[in-house]
């Protein structure tokens, strides 16, 4: 062996060593979580959810640090330069995997500057119309629009938002045209469908569960791949005859790429522990979340399929956020 091949080795055994000796002796002090939308929202709810549970298991505080804007980026480019010692985590939404195809050049890469953690859960989308609309199931909706390009309508939240992709894929996959009405926020959308200006809203399931149990809003469909709990009576799109249109949010913990794999275990061990509580559990439920189970790996391939998918529609429909 050569003297600098020697070094090298040593080298990679010391690097080896130390990871290891820092995944032995992590954490000793507080973690911060960057949450990358604003306190009050989905996301915050899941981390203030998760954050005490996880902190139990890894026996340190974890402390939430709200860093919203630009869909998620401000806060995930924060995290993508922070070091990788396991100091510094990020639970981002479903956005994470849409960013890339809508934006031209992000402050950071998406597939190289993050470790998925784990998928939290996954929370479907309903099919919502206003109960004046003459659609009361998805055949109906589906022959109305196809009896006329751009004749139905739907409200979101922005464009390139999850509502206005949620009727982008129902569009490609029921094979019809429709005019999406952008609004600024899914607030002002969501009240414009109730009072019966725009007829149709694509809404997730948490947030919208009063209006349908109040008749306010009327469910033709559900987004996921089996009914909701919380809406038995409403079937999924592929029962509703339309296969191909399932579509989640999302939440999920990320740490910086490069983190020390004991590390990385640590943490999905503790976010596991944290989704095995039956106070979590309940409450996720009560959203309408559906668990997704599996590590790092799981969450590594289940996010690479989810950008594929929104590349795939964005550059089908032509999405852009301007």
């Amino acid at each position: 062996m050569t003297r600098r091949l020697a070094a090298l080795v040593a080298l990679g055994l010391l690097s080896t060593t130390c990871a290891l000796a820092q995944g032995n002796a992590w954490p000793s002090k507080p973690i911060v979580l960057v949450v990358t939308y604003p306190p009050g929202g989905g996301a915050d709810t899941m981390a203030r959810l998760l954050a005490p549970k996880m902190g139990e298991a890894l026996g340190q505080n974890i402390v939430i640090e709200n860093r919203p804007g630009a869909g998620g980026q401000i806060g995930a480019a924060a995290v993508a330069k922070a070091a990788p010692d396991g100091y510094t985590l990020m639970l981002d939404a479903s956005s994470f995997a849409v960013n890339p195809s809508l934006y031209p050049k992000l402050p950071y890469d998406s597939a190289k500057a993050f470790r998925p953690i784990g998928i939290i859960a996954l929370f479907p989308n309903v099919v919502l119309v206003n109960p004046q609309f003459p659609a009361r199931n998805i055949s109906e909706l589906t022959a109305l629009a196809r009896s006329r390009k751009n004749f139905v309508s739907f409200a979101s939240s922005g464009n390139g938002s999850a509502q206005h992709l949620a009727g982008a894929l129902f569009e490609s996959a029921a094979k019809v045209d429709m005019v999406h009405v952008p609004y600024k926020g899914g607030g002002p959308a969501l009240n414009d469908v109730i009072g019966g200006q725009v007829p149709l809203f694509f809404g997730n399931l948490a947030s919208t569960l009063q209006h349908v149990q109040s008749g306010r809003l009327r469910a033709l469909a559900v987004t996921s791949s089996k009914r909701a709990a919380m809406l038995p009576e409403v079937p999924t799109l592929a029962e509703a005859g339309l296969p191909g249109a399932e579509i989640y949010e999302w939440n999920a913990v990320f740490a910086p790429a490069g983190t020390p794999e004991p590390i990385v275990e640590k943490v999905s061990t503790a976010l596991q522990k944290a989704l095995d509580a039956p106070e979590v559990k309940a409450r996720i439920a009560q959203l309408g979340g559906e668990f997704q189970k599996g590590g790092p790996k799981a969450a590594q391939d289940f996010i690479q399929a989810q950008m594929a998918l929104w590349s795939k529609l964005v550059k089908a429909k032509g999405i852009s956020v301007e």
